[in-house]
């Protein structure tokens, strides 16, 4: 991959752009959402941030949300691509772990974490509930109190039979903090939480 020097821009730039693809994300995530343009919507972010990551390279929080992007690639793709977009935002979140782990909130090693779990194993894919509950772990180690990282510890435990202790984490969940600066990330994220516990009862 060509690797661009990172021009030179005002403190904050990163983080301000980081932040438009994941307001970009949840708009297409949540508000898009099985209509047709979704696919054509993730394509161009796509791209943006391949971009962003070209733009600084050595920085973990831009393949971090490129991995984001790829991985809901993957949730919409066809059974035939969805493999291949899973793989890809596997290798953009390792990439992102192996500079920094603690980057995004631990970020990369949710993303890990998720595609573990809900990629099939051997020898259809490369899925490994333990590595997905360790990685998960991890992730809420860094950041306690995440709205995402309880969600998706709370699904994972549920999808592994442990509804008492998936309602818990998932309660823990919406108690975590509004988000004011991803208003669309952070209702989209409850009303999941809240699928999830309609589903435990």
């Amino acid at each position: 991959m060509l690797v661009l020097a990172a021009p030179v821009l005002a403190a904050g730039t990163m983080a301000d752009e980081v932040r438009a693809i994941n307001n970009s994300w949840a708009h297409i995530a949540y508000e898009l959402r099985g209509s047709r343009g979704q696919g054509p919507a993730l394509a161009q972010l796509e791209a943006q941030s391949e971009a962003l990551v070209l733009r600084y390279p050595g920085q973990a929080d831009p393949l971090v949300w490129q991995g984001v992007v790829v991985a809901e690639q993957a949730n919409t793709a066809s059974f035939l691509r969805k493999l291949g977009f899973a793989s890809r935002a596997r290798d953009l979140f390792t990439k992102a772990y192996d500079i920094n782990p603690r980057a995004a909130n631990g970020g990369a090693a949710l993303g890990l974490g998720v595609l573990y779990y809900k990629v099939p194993g051997s020898p259809l894919g490369f899925g490994d509930k333990v590595k997905a509950r360790r990685l998960i772990r991890e992730a809420l180690a860094i950041a306690p109190d995440s709205l995402d990282a309880n969600f998706f510890y709370g699904d994972f435990l549920y999808g592994q039979g442990d509804k008492a202790g998936a309602k818990v984490v998932l309660q823990k969940a919406l108690r975590a903090p509004r988000d004011s600066s991803r208003p669309v990330a952070d209702a989209g994220r409850r009303a999941d939480v809240n699928a999830v516990l309609r589903k435990i009862g």
